[in-house]
C-alpha cells in the first residue's frame, strides 16, 4: 500500500499540471505568522495563525485578514481559469434544468390558500394568497425580488399571518449572519409598522389578540437565543416585555404555537435535556407554566390536542416513545403511554390533527409514516416501494381536516408532494418537481449497500449512477456525509447532481454515525468521547466502495460541509492517500480554539455535542482529531476550501487557518485552494440560481482532476 501510495502521487502531481488546472508559474500566497501561545492543562500549543481572526474580532490586523483572503481568491482563480468555461456550462446546464416561473403547491389555513411563485428571470419569490378557493384572485403579500434589490445577500423567513388574517410579521437578513430584523405589515393597507424589532431569530408567534407578537431575542455578539419577548403593537421596542429568559448557555430556544391555536409553547433545548413552557394564547398577558422541568439527560416535546397533551420523550426510552397527559396535569407522574419504546424504531416526531396522530419514525435507516387513527385507535404505515427513500409530512397547518400533505423523493426520484386521506387512504399526486428539458428516471439506478466500520458495525451506504456504469474500478466516485448532531442525510433528488452524473460519476452518501439515520445509539457512538468514529466510519466507507469496484484508488473524492467540513479535514490527516480529491465547505476545522473561546457565535451550545475543553479528558480527546491541530509534513489529497466572510456557524478563520498551516506543513504539490466569498455567510448565496455557481466551481475542480473537458 505505501509504494501503491507513492505511484499514485507521482501520476497525479504530473496530471495537475495539464492544462486544466493552472499551476505553472503561480506562487500560492503564504500567510504571514504571528506566533499565539495557547496554555491550558499544562499544554502549551504555539498557532501562528490566530491573529486570523482579528476581522470578527475587529483587532488590529483586520485589513491584514481581508488582504490574506483577498490573495486566496486570487490564486484561487488563476488555478481554476483554465475550468471558467465548464463552470458556465455548468451553471447554465443546472440552471436551465430549473423551471423559473413556477408555483409551489398552495396550503390552507384560516380561509387563506398561501404560496410562493417564481417568475423568469428572478432570483428571489412572491409570498401569495387566495381567499377561499384556487380561482380568486390573487393577493401579493411579499414581493421579495423587489425587496431584496441592491442587496447582495437578502433572506426574508418567518411569515406569520395574524389569526384574523389581516397582519403579518417577517424577519429579514441582509448580512447572512442569521440575525434577522422583524417587520410587521398590514396586510389590508399594505403599511409596514414602524415596530421594527432587530436582532431576532427571525420567527415570530401571535396571540389570539391580533396585537401581541412573542419571538426570540438574540445577543449580538456570541447569536445564542436568549430571550423570548413580548412586542405589543404600537408600543415602544423598550416596552417589550422578557416573558423567558434562558439561564444555560448550552440550550437553544425558541417560540411557537401549537396547531390548533390554543397554546403559546417556549422551548429551551440542547443537546442532553429540555423544557417546556405553555400558556393559553388568549391569556397574552398572562405568566408562562412550565410543563415539566428539566431532566438530567431527558427531551421531551409537547403536542397538544384538544383533549390532552401528547410528550415525545427519551425519558428510559433511548429512541423516544410517545406519552400522554391530561391538559391540566402535565408533570412527568402524570405521563401515561400512547405509543411504547421499540428497540429498533426511532420516534422523530408527531404531527397533530383533530382525529389522527401522524407518526414520522425511523427504522432500518430509512423514514417512514405511521397514521393513528384518534377516534378508533387504528394504526397504519403507508407503503413505499423504493430500496433507499425520503418521506416527510410536508405542510399541514389545519387542525380539522383529514387530508395529510407529504414529500417523497430518493436519488432518482424528483421530490413529489401527495395528498393522502387517511380515511380512505388514497392518496393524490399534487406536484413532482419539474426537470425541465427531461429527465428519465429509470436511466438511473440506487442501491443501498453496507460497509463494515472498524469494530464491526454497518454503515448504510445509498449510491445513484447513470446507467451503463461498469462496477470495474473506473468510475470516479464523490462521496459525501455529514455525521454529527443526529442530523440524517436521508438520500433526496437533486437536479444538479445529474451533471455530475452523466458525466460519468457515481454519487454515494456514507450513513456515519453522529447522524441519527440507524436510532439515537447511532448519534450517541459518533460524538463526545465517541466522536472518532464518525470518521473512521468514512473511511470504511471508501475502502469498500473501491473493494466492491464502484471506483478505485485515485478516483475517490470526498465531499462536506460545515461539522461535514470537521470530517474533511480529519480524514484529510487521517487516511489522506485514500482521497485523490476533497472538497471541504464552511469546514469547521479549528474545534480546539473555537470550542475555548465563548464569544464565538455557538460556542457553549455546542459543549455537549464535542465536550467542554476546559474539562481536561474532553481537551486532550478534541485536540487528537482536530483537523488543523493534526497537520503534519506529509502529503495531501487536492482539496478546494470554500467558506464566507460573515459566516455565522463556523466563522471564516477556522478554514483560513487550516488553509495557511496546510501550506506551510504539506510536503505535496497537490492544489490547494481556499474560496472566501466576501459578501455572503454559512449558507451562501441566497438567490435562487446564484448558489448553483457554487456547485459549478465544485464540479470543475473535481472534472479538472478527472480530465473531464466538457
Amino acid at each position: 500500500m505505501i509504494i501503491l501510495s507513492a505511484i499514485i502521487g507521482t501520476a497525479r502531481a504530473e496530471q495537475y499540471t495539464s492544462e486544466q488546472l493552472n499551476t505553472k508559474g503561480i506562487q500560492a500566497p503564504l500567510a504571514v505568522i504571528k506566533p499565539y501561545k495557547r496554555d491550558i492543562h499544562n499544554d502549551q500549543v504555539i498557532d501562528d495563525y490566530y491573529w486570523m481572526n482579528d476581522f470578527f474580532k475587529e483587532g488590529p490586523d483586520a485589513e491584514l485578514v481581508i488582504d490574506y483572503l483577498k490573495k486566496e481568491n486570487d490564486y484561487t482563480n488563476a488555478v481554476l481559469k483554465p475550468t471558467e468555461k465548464l463552470q458556465e456550462q455548468l451553471f447554465q446546464e443546472m440552471k436551465a434544468r430549473i423551471r423559473e416561473k413556477d408555483e409551489s403547491v398552495p396550503y390552507l389555513k384560516n380561509g387563506y390558500y398561501y404560496y410562493t411563485r417564481t417568475e423568469d428571470g428572478k432570483q428571489y419569490f412572491k409570498f401569495c394568497r387566495k381567499k377561499d378557493e384556487l380561482n380568486a384572485s390573487e393577493e401579493i403579500l411579499l414581493d421579495i425580488d423587489a425587496m431584496a434589490a441592491g442587496y447582495a445577500y437578502y433572506s426574508a423567513t418567518g411569515f406569520s399571518v395574524s389569526p384574523d388574517n389581516n397582519l403579518m410579521s417577517f424577519g429579514v437578513d441582509t448580512v447572512s449572519r442569521r440575525e434577522y430584523t422583524i417587520f410587521i405589515k398590514n396586510l389590508l393597507t399594505g403599511e409596514i409598522y414602524k415596530d421594527e424589532i432587530p436582532k431576532t431569530s427571525g420567527n415570530s408567534t401571535w396571540a389570539k389578540d391580533n396585537k401581541t407578537l412573542y419571538y426570540t431575542a438574540k445577543n449580538p455578539v456570541t447569536l445564542l437565543s436568549e430571550k423570548i419577548n413580548r412586542h405589543t403593537l404600537g408600543t415602544l421596542l423598550d416596552d417589550d416585555v422578557t416573558v423567558y429568559e434562558e439561564i444555560d448557555n448550552t440550550n437553544y430556544i425558541g417560540v411557537g404555537k401549537s396547531k390548533n391555536g390554543e397554546y403559546i409553547f417556549i422551548e429551551s433545548e440542547g443537546t442532553l435535556s429540555s423544557e417546556v413552557f405553555y400558556l393559553k394564547s388568549d391569556d397574552p398577558a398572562g405568566n408562562f407554566q412550565v410543563f415539566q422541568p428539566r431532566m438530567k439527560n431527558v427531551l421531551y416535546h409537547v403536542t397538544a390536542l384538544e383533549d390532552r397533551f401528547l410528550i415525545v420523550t427519551n425519558d428510559e426510552a433511548k429512541n423516544f416513545k410517545v406519552m400522554q397527559c391530561q391538559l391540566g396535569m402535565t408533570s412527568r407522574e402524570h405521563w401515561r403511554a400512547f405509543i411504547p419504546h421499540r428497540e429498533d424504531v426511532l420516534v422523530s416526531e408527531v404531527d397533530e390533527f383533530k382525529d389522527f396522530l401522524v407518526v414520522t419514525e425511523r427504522k432500518n435507516g430509512l423514514s417512514q409514516i405511521a397514521i393513528h387513527n384518534l377516534q378508533n385507535e387504528e394504526q397504519y404505515y403507508l407503503d413505499f416501494g423504493e430500496v433507499a427513500y425520503t418521506v416527510y409530512p410536508s405542510t399541514n397547518v389545519e387542525y380539522d381536516t383529514q387530508k395529510l400533505r407529504f414529500g417523497y423523493t430518493s436519488l432518482v426520484t424528483p421530490l413529489s408532494t401527495y395528498e393522502y386521506d387517511m380515511v380512505t387512504r388514497k392518496k393524490i399526486l399534487l406536484k413532482q418537481q419539474e426537470v425541465v428539458g427531461g429527465y428519465d428516471t429509470h436511466a438511473y439506478s440506487t442501491e443501498r449497500i453496507f460497509a463494515k466500520a472498524s469494530d464491526g458495525t454497518a454503515i448504510p451506504i445509498s449510491l445513484v449512477y447513470k446507467n451503463g456504469i461498469k462496477k470495474e474500478g473506473s468510475a470516479p466516485l464523490l462521496l459525501y456525509a455529514y455525521g454529527s448532531y443526529g442530523y440524517a442525510i436521508d438520500p433526496t433528488f437533486n437536479s444538479a447532481r445529474l451533471s455530475l452524473l452523466d458525466r460519468g460519476f457515481v454519487y454515494a452518501i456514507a450513513h456515519i454515525r453522529g447522524g441519527e439515520e440507524m436510532g439515537r445509539q447511532w448519534y450517541e457512538e459518533g460524538k463526545m468521547m465517541n466522536k472518532i468514529n464518525t470518521f473512521t466510519d468514512f473511511i470504511s466507507c471508501g475502502h469498500y466502495l473501491i473493494d466492491q469496484k464502484f471506483t478505485s484508488l485515485g478516483h475517490l473524492y470526498a465531499q462536506g460541509g460545515s461539522a461535514g467540513g470537521l470530517l474533511m479535514g480529519a480524514i484529510a490527516n487521517m487516511e489522506p492517500n485514500l482521497w485523490n480529491g476533497i472538497i471541504a465547505q464552511v469546514p469547521f476545522v479549528d474545534v480546539v480554539n473555537t470550542m475555548l473561546d465563548e464569544g464565538i457565535p455557538l460556542t457553549t451550545n455546542e459543549y455537549d455535542e464535542w465536550g467542554n475543553p476546559n474539562e481536561k479528558e474532553a481537551y486532550y480527546y478534541m485536540k487528537s482529531y482536530s483537523p488543523y491541530e493534526n497537520i503534519e509534513g506529509k502529503e495531501y489529497p487536492n482539496i478546494l476550501v470554500t467558506t464566507g466572510l460573515h459566516d455565522s456557524q463556523v466563522q471564516y478563520f477556522e478554514p483560513a487557518k487550516w488553509v495557511a498551516k496546510l501550506r506551510k506543513m504539506k510536503t505535496d504539490n497537490h492544489v490547494l485552494l481556499l474560496k472566501t466569498d466576501m459578501e455572503y455567510g454559512h449558507g451562501g448565496a441566497s438567490g435562487r440560481f446564484d448558489y448553483l455557481k457554487d456547485i459549478a466551481l465544485n464540479y470543475a475542480f473535481l472534472f479538472a482532476l478527472e480530465q473531464i473537458e466538457k
